[in-house]
């Protein structure tokens, strides 16, 4: 049997008023996972331990049948692995963004969708002004960078806030704070120095777009534990696509095959096609594939019901459809989101989730849609979360 996960980063929520008290999963119209539903095996998982920050790390990891209270120290060095950046003894890191800063407020914690080339300009300019033996800085995709500092354990102990938690707010009370906060806190004040006049940001504004003014430190990490290798684990070869380092890092410490497939990205331009196509076609020599879409997350992020229902229904009508073409076949589907993120809030919550599960060899327990409300009816709950992928690889 052929095994594949589909993971809608961020897709679930909470009913929003303004639109009858629908979810976005609600809003969607999402005909292909609706017809799943109606032969599939419903529930919620709780993928975010109680007292674990609700991020996509640890909720991914759940997902991906590893225990993040065994596994989980942190983010940024698991992005660091997956960019190839070696985190070593007495060696730290943090995911750092770039961001808009206006009049002191959170402006945008994307700084304007800034691209990757652009990005990668400003952490070349970031290193060459700010680098030294201590400090360096690595690219990422668009705008999510690390920086990784030598001898600066005590920076873990700082308290740190994520851009994307405090839109739109003053960020003077979000600055890193606490003991080890005072390095962090220069290292951003200097970044504004860098960034004031610096050629991509005087080409951005040119033509209306907002400028990256500072860097932001969060999500601080020393050396990740070894975890088994999902072949070991599972028994079975596995394979993941994604448009972020996060889960291209995940996957990495779970010795699982990184696909590279073109088009791939973060946002509602991923070109959902080939990422369901290069994920099938990798079956061809592993047991199971992992299709992460991130748009779901993103447009959660910034506050828009219309373009996260529009994430939806793009993974509905692009990758599900592909999926249930292949009824009948040797073939099992996963698909639930890691995480909701509210577009109220706009950022993550710790919550169960829900999921559907469709293919060869499941019961249907009564589900009729792929929403919050019709996963809870069935009475299936699983936690903790990491369990799910026992459940859906057993015979």
């Amino acid at each position: 049997m052929k095994f594949c996960v589909v993971i809608m980063d961020g897709a679930s929520g909470w009913p929003l008023p303004e639109h009858g008290d629908k979810t976005c999963l609600e809003l969607a119209a999402t005909p292909n996972l609706d017809k799943m539903a109606g032969s599939g095996y419903m529930g919620v998982a709780l993928t975010v331990p109680p007292g674990m920050e609700p991020g996509s790390a640890p909720a991914c990891m759940s997902v991906m049948g590893y225990d993040p209270v065994k596994y989980y120290r942190g983010r940024s060095a698991i992005e660091a692995r997956s960019a190839g950046v070696p985190v070593g003894p007495g060696e730290v890191t943090f995911r750092c963004n770039l961001v808009t800063v206006t009049e002191g407020r959170m402006t945008s914690y994307n700084a304007g969708e800034i691209t990757t080339g652009e990005a990668a300009a400003i952490i070349e300019s970031l290193n060459e002004k700010l680098g030294s033996e201590q400090v360096g800085f690595y690219p990422g995709v668009n705008y999510r960078h690390i920086c990784k500092i030598k001898g600066g354990e005590d920076t873990l102990k700082a308290v740190c806030t994520p851009p994307h938690d405090i839109s739109d707010r003053p960020v003077a009370d979000y600055l890193p704070k606490g003991e080890g906060s005072a390095l962090l806190r220069e290292l951003m004040k200097r970044s504004e120095a860098v960034l004031a006049n610096h050629p991509v940001n005087r080409d951005r504004k040119l033509v209306g777009k907002l400028p990256a003014t500072t860097i932001w430190l969060f999500w601080g990490s020393g050396q990740i534990p070894e975890v088994p290798a999902f072949e070991q684990e599972y028994g079975l070869k596995a394979s993941l696509t994604s448009g972020v380092d996060l889960l291209r890092g995940l996957a990495g410490m779970a010795g699982m095959k990184v696909l590279k497939i073109k088009g791939v990205t973060d946002g509602l331009d991923n070109d959902y096609n080939a990422q369901v196509k290069g994920a099938l076609s990798s079956l061809k020599k592993n047991d199971l594939t992992i299709i992460h879409v991130e748009a779901p997350d993103e447009m959660g992020h910034r506050g828009s019901v219309n373009d996260k229902v529009k994430a939806i229904e793009q993974i509905d009508s692009a990758i599900m459809s592909k999926l249930i073409a292949r009824e009948g076949d040797d073939l099992r589907v996963l698909v639930m989101p890691d995480h909701p993120t509210p577009i109220k809030i706009r950022t993550h919550y710790a919550e169960p989730v829900p999921f559907l599960i469709w293919g060869k060899g499941i019961t249907h327990n009564h589900g009729t849609r792929f929403t919050e409300g019709e996963a809870g009816k069935t009475g299936v709950s699983i936690e903790p979360g990491y369990k799910i992928m026992s459940i859906f690889t057993q015979n």
